[in-house]
């Protein structure tokens, strides 16, 4: 019932909904670890490859090519600098052309 406190009328006051509302709960809270993962993987490929394009480069040539010149920059970094330091990020696609 502890694990049941603020939930919406009788999924917090009678004890089987209650359980049941948990249970789903705690199933929807472990799976959606992972998807959480997958989700900002694609949101970060999505950015990548929008300021690669700025520039006249695909998301795959780029990282095909960064892959080659073995610059070891992940995609959560690639994709805060073609966000935040668009400077920085066309320095990166240029090195790589």
């Amino acid at each position: 019932m502890n694990l049941a406190k603020g939930y919406w009328g009788s999924r917090s006051k009678v004890y089987t909904i209650a359980k049941n509302t948990v249970e789903k709960g705690l199933q929807y809270a472990y799976r959606d670890r992972k998807t959480k993962k997958r989700e900002f993987r694609a949101l970060w490929i999505q950015r990548i490859n929008a300021g690669a394009r700025q520039h006249g480069i695909s998301y795959s040539q780029l990282m095909g090519k960064l892959a080659a010149k073995e610059i070891g920059l992940n995609r959560k970094v690639l994709a805060d600098l073609a966000m935040n330091n668009p400077d920085a990020f066309k320095a990166i696609v240029d090195a790589v052309k």
